[in-house]
Order: structure tokens, then sequence, then C-alpha cells
């Protein structure tokens, strides 16, 4: 059990927040907000996602890619740089939508309730 001592002075001012950054800006959200439409950006990730890393390395490199080729161009490279598929799995979301989820429910439907029982 933590000792009240040792827990005071780790204890946030009032109104101060444990994260003041936030969670970082979604890559889509920055996107938007500097001027692309949604489908430039969708198709975008699309054509980007079928290039091989060495025309993916030409576009981070190329001084006159868009923002918006070096946003996607940038996800790409952290993703296979980190050994995740979080950025990825985020931009091909965003272009082909999510995956089908399935679920099974059992529903059983009682006639009548007998309070007695």
């Amino acid at each position: 059990m933590p000792k009240p001592e040792n827990i005071e002075p780790h204890k946030w001012e009032k109104g101060q927040s444990g994260n003041p950054k936030g969670r970082p800006r979604k890559y889509v959200s920055q996107l938007t907000e500097i001027g692309y439409k949604k489908s430039e950006i969708n198709d975008t990730i699309q054509s980007m996602m079928a290039m091989t890393l060495d025309e993916l390395k030409e576009v981070w490199e190329n001084p006159k890619a868009t923002i918006l080729e070096k946003t996607v161009a940038n996800a790409m490279k952290k993703s296979l740089e980190k050994g995740t598929l979080y950025s990825l799995e985020t931009l091909l979301s965003r272009v082909y939508g999510q995956p089908k989820q399935e679920t099974h429910t059992d529903v059983r439907i009682i006639d009548k309730f007998d309070f007695d029982e």
C-alpha cells in the first residue's frame, strides 16, 4: 500500500492536466485542417500503399512532394521502422473501412415467467 507522504509530492495541482499536450492529432485531421479534401487524402493513401519501399523513399526525399504525400510517406515509414502496423492499419481503414467483425448472440425468449419457482 502506498504511503500518503510519498504520494503528496506527486499529486496534480488543481486545474493541472496530467497530459498537457493531449493525444496526438490524427493524420487526416491535420491534413483536412490545412485544406486537403478527404477524397484527395484517400486517393493518395491508396496509390502510395501500392508503392515499393524505393518508391516510397523517393517520395519522402523529393523536395517537390506535397505535404500530403510526405505525411502519408512518413506514417508508412514510421510503421516500418517501429515494426508495427498501427499507422498502416489506420491509413488502410481510412481508405477501405474497417473489416467486418462477426458477433454471435444467443437470445432466449421467455413466454411466461412464474414467480412461484
